[in-house]
């Protein structure tokens, strides 16, 4: 942050810090360059998000269904004197 502040010298940084000018450029460079994806609305990660809801959505509703139809089979079979695992 105090990079994109530029209120030190890049050297100054670099030297309080104890890492290179160029990796705190490189940083810099890419928090610019991708600052709209970190703050911004991003349509496609939140398409994606209602995608992947409505499929574990899908998904419990399933493993409900079948853990209701073992448990119904297991009590048939055992109402029917067949062994149960």
């Amino acid at each position: 942050m105090e990079a994109l502040k530029e209120t030190e010298p890049l050297e100054s940084l670099a030297k309080k810090y104890g890492m290179a000018p160029s990796k705190i450029t490189e940083w810099k460079n890419e928090l610019l360059n991708n600052a709209d994806k970190a703050f911004g609305k991003d349509t496609e990660s939140k398409s994606e998000l209602k995608k992947v809801t409505a499929e574990k959505d899908r998904l419990l509703k399933k493993v409900g269904q079948l853990t209701i139809d073992c448990d119904f089979f297991a009590k048939a079979c055992e109402d029917a004197g067949l062994k149960v695992r």
